[in-house]
């Protein structure tokens, strides 16, 4: 049998009731199952340094599984996050995580076990793994995770080690706005613009009524910037928010201001190129944070850049 869009790790009989759902995108398709009622596998803890990997020798029921994630849009930062976010939701400890050279490259994917092509197909540019253990009492259970992708597709692969599974595989799928929740949190911003096509500028602040940012340099700027630099065929649309205070109209007027002063100061103190830069402002329409609280209000003043074109 195969369950083309979700992942489920079983315990034994006295914890099935509580097993986890780890959810994938609909796009899914399971490629690959291979599983050992009893067996071993050297679950990688550290990166490839020294001739080898750090690993832990782990045995019981060994189930390997790959999927294709028909998604040419998804990086693998995109598809590994919120899988994290549901282990740690299910009380798994991350034991190590890392991307492509932090890995070890080629060398860390040589000594760990991967599934063959053409179901589980690694990029050795981009790719990322997880490592993660759940301890109940005596029983262990372990879940490694990599992921990578290719022009078309994401890939991933899950190996789980523990108690034999005892109860069916349950189909679920993961919301995009699961996807965008756990991407936002994590990564540098330009990673998250890139995985998630938008990201707010956090450390701006405005006060109710003004569009200045005030002196000093700005972290998101700076990344901005250079983001901007390295990417020239990328172009950015600063898009300004208020808090609910006053009507419609002065908000999106005033939001408009703030997104035009963010872009000034992109251009003039950050050496940004003018014509990959657009800013517009709706005004109150798109919270992100309740407008009955004083800080609700701060989080919903903000500037977010959001790719319009890769051409």
């Amino acid at each position: 049998m195969k369950w083309p869009v979700a992942l489920i790790f079983c315990l034994t009989p006295s914890f099935a009731q509580t097993a986890p759902t780890l959810a994938l995108p609909p796009a899914a398709t399971q490629t690959a199952e291979d599983a050992e009622s009893l067996g071993s596998y050297a679950l990688p803890v550290g990166p490839w340094k020294d001739n080898g990997i750090e690993t832990w020798p782990v045995e019981g029921e060994v189930i390997q599984t790959a999927w294709r994630i028909r998604d040419d849009k998804q990086t693998t930062l995109a598809l590994l996050a919120p899988l994290r976010d549901q282990l740690k939701a299910e009380d798994f400890d991350i034991l190590y995580q890392c991307e492509t050279d932090a890995c070890g490259g080629f060398d860390f994917l040589y000594a760990t076990d991967v599934l063959p092509e053409p179901e589980m197909h690694v990029d050795l540019g981009d790719f990322r793994f997880l490592s993660a253990r759940r301890s109940r009492g005596a029983v262990n259970e372990y879940v490694s995770l990599l992921v990578s992708r290719s022009s078309d597709s994401g890939y991933l692969q899950m190996t789980r080690v523990g108690a034999e599974v005892s109860a069916p595989i349950m189909q679920a799928e993961i919301e995009p706005e699961a996807i965008e929740k756990a991407v936002q949190s994590t990564g540098t911003l330009t990673q998250r613009l890139d995985a998630a096509g938008s990201v707010v500028l956090d450390d701006l602040r405005f006060d109710t009524g003004s569009v200045a940012l005030g002196p000093g340099k700005f972290q998101s700027l700076a990344d901005l910037a250079a983001y901007l630099k390295a990417n020239p065929d990328r172009r950015i649309a600063l898009v300004g928010h208020t808090d609910a205070e006053g009507s419609l109209d002065a908000n999106i007027a005033l939001s408009r201001r703030r997104a035009q002063s963010v872009r000034q100061h992109l251009i003039s103190d950050y050496g940004a190129n003018p014509s990959q830069l657009s800013a517009d402002g709706v005004g109150y329409l798109s919270p992100r944070a309740t407008n009955m609280t004083q800080e609700g209000r701060t989080e919903n003043r903000r500037v977010e850049a959001m790719i319009t074109s890769t051409q």
